[in-house]
């Protein structure tokens, strides 16, 4: 009886350690995909910063009368800018950026019809009927 109950405790044994690994194991995966990085965090915050300015040039009545004149409602407008990717709205704030201080406007006006024609051309939008999807 006694080779029995050392082998079970052994086994017991064993089985416990093995166990608690693999507990200890599963709370450290879990632990590692739920975490969230610093720079996720200041990405998202930077896009909707981008967001929000982009949105704000926008307001402005001049660029709005511009648009209306083009046949493109500001709602158009914003449902484009919610739907960039945050890469596309980096992109097209460094390009603002860049520009004249005095073409601002202008500038915000030539760049949204550009990306009009673009997702036109890539059959995401139907906004003008003279551009041709590419599919």
């Amino acid at each position: 009886m006694t080779f029995m109950q050392s082998t079970r405790r052994y086994v017991s044994l064993m089985l416990t350690a093995v166990f608690m690994l693999t507990s200890l194991a599963s709370i450290h995966a879990q632990a590692a995909a739920s975490m969230i990085g610093t720079h996720e965090v200041l990405a998202e915050q930077q896009y909707q910063v981008d967001r929000d300015a982009l949105k704000a040039m926008l307001a402005d009545q001049a660029v709005q009368e511009k648009m209306a004149s083009m046949g493109v409602s500001p709602d158009q407008v914003e449902k484009r800018i919610d739907s960039l990717t945050p890469q596309e709205l980096a992109h097209f704030n460094a390009q603002l950026e860049e520009g004249p201080a005095g073409a601002g406007v202008v500038g915000v006006i030539v760049l949204f019809l550009l990306v009009f024609v673009v997702t036109d051309i890539l059959c995401v939008t139907n906004i003008y009927r003279f551009v041709n999807c590419a599919r």
